[in-house]
Formats: structure tokens, sequence, C-alpha cells
């Protein structure tokens, strides 16, 4: 491997929690990029589907980061964000929680051919969006 590669990641959530979540209302589901949530899915739809790029980088020591407005976190503990927010018509993005999906947990050789996939359902045991730490086999790295 080069010292930087692309890493192109589709993120698959199925069991969207609906709409009306608890207190919320007009739910909507984004990963997101830097600051801002990025492609919005209505939390009542099929599925959500979110392809973007992230660069992976090859440190001194033989250890990968990762690199890109999409990724978060220290290194050694980089991630991405689903980030769950409330998005009435006509309005503005309002956050409410997130849920991290750590990159250390993506399979090697999907690293090595430089494409993954990650499918994950988005409603946790409550009922409500998923949110806090989410490693395998809560997600399903291919």
């Amino acid at each position: 491997m080069s010292d930087r590669t692309e890493l192109s990641l589709r993120i698959v959530g199925g069991e969207l929690p609906g709409r009306a979540c608890g207190e919320y209302r007009d739910v909507h589901v984004a990963v997101q990029r830097a600051r801002e949530p990025d492609g919005a899915v209505p939390a009542d739809a099929a599925e959500a589907v979110w392809e973007f790029t992230v660069e992976t980088v090859r440190a001194p020591d033989g250890t990968r980061d990762f690199r890109g407005a999409y990724v978060h976190g220290r290194r050694g503990a980089r991630f991405l964000y689903l980030t769950w927010g409330e998005l009435p018509p006509g309005g503005a993005f309002t956050m409410f929680r997130r849920a991290k999906l750590f990159l250390d947990d993506l399979p090697e050789p999907a690293l090595d051919r430089g494409a993954a996939e990650g499918r994950l359902g988005l409603t946790d045991a409550c009922g409500m969006p998923l949110c806090a730490a989410v490693r395998p086999p809560r997600i399903r790295w291919t």
C-alpha cells in the first residue's frame, strides 16, 4: 500500500425508528461531515444509505490512520458519526444524539481493497434512534 489511498465507504442503515421518537418529531438521520449533517434521511424511510470517501494513511510505525471531512476522533480511535436530529419542513437540522462507527473495526481485506460497506439497524432496544459507540456485531463491516 502507498502512504495515502482512498477508501470508498458505504453505510446502509435499516430498521429506522420512525419520524416520531419519544419527544422528538420530524426525526432524520445523516452522516456528519465536519460539523454539518450530510445526506439527511427521514427516520421513517425503508433504509438510509450514504456513500463517501475517506483517506487512509500509513504511519511510519506501519499502522493505518484515517483522514477526511467525515472522520472524527483522535489518531488510533477514529470514527464516523451518524447524527440524529429534528428537521421540520423549511427548518434547520437540530441534532439531539449521535452514534459513533469506529474505523478501526474495518476488516483488513476491505481496507486493502479500498472499499468497505457497513450494515446496521438504526433503532435501539427502547425503540429510539441508535446512539453511542456502535461496534460489531451491532454493525457488520464487509
